[in-house]
């Protein structure tokens, strides 16, 4: 079943040095935050020499980048199969936006730096967006097939679809005195399945 998800979406690999990288990255924003992301404390966290990091990444950014982008793959592969109606759609938004919002990377800049969450996730559309939208497009098309979903051009709909959830999920923590846990997810249930009703 994965394997089958895997033909339909265009996700990057990483070998084994990058991923040991990447993991000291991770560590890195958990305990410093993404301004103590250093190409320095990556080489010397994952035990390999500068030159190597740059070898893959030109500067600090990229790495944090590259770090939100297999947060992002890792989540999307929690979901083997593609939803194929507007009901599992949602269901996958909702699970989606929990997960997210719990990550170890994304929770924790949503929690301590939401500004940088702003300018790594907002500001332009960017590699970890692209892979979701590609994972709710492919959803969306489906979805339509069976009738569930209103016409449209799947990309379109996908791209309203995440700024929906999108926003939700960064205003959850401003809005959580007033509006509780239950009724902030009944509202997003409602306004992700309003946007794809025929």
């Amino acid at each position: 079943m994965e394997d089958r998800q895997a033909l339909l979406l265009d996700r990057p690999v990483w070998d084994e040095a990058e991923t040991r990288m990447l993991d000291a990255a991770v560590e890195l924003i958990a305990v410093r935050g993404v301004g103590g992301v250093t190409v320095a404390e990556v080489a010397r966290n994952a035990g390999v020499s500068r030159p190597t990091v740059y070898r893959r990444w030109a500067s600090a950014d990229e790495i944090v980048r590259t770090a939100l982008l297999r947060a992002t793959v890792s989540l999307i592969e929690q979901f083997p199969e593609p939803a194929r109606s507007r009901e599992q759609i949602v269901r996958d938004v909702m699970r989606f936006s929990e997960l997210f919002r719990t990550d170890p990377v994304y929770g924790r800049l949503l929690e301590r730096e939401p500004e940088v969450f702003t300018r790594y996730t907002l500001q332009r559309i960017g590699q970890s967006q692209r892979v979701i939208l590609q994972w709710l497009a492919t959803a969306i098309e489906l979805a339509q097939q069976g009738g569930s979903v209103r016409a449209g051009t799947p990309s379109d709909l996908a791209v309203m679809l995440l700024l929906i959830a999108q926003s939700a999920i960064l205003s959850h923590n401003t809005v959580s005195d007033l509006i509780d846990e239950p009724h902030w997810s009944s509202e997003l249930w409602h306004a992700l399945d309003g946007h794809l009703r025929p």
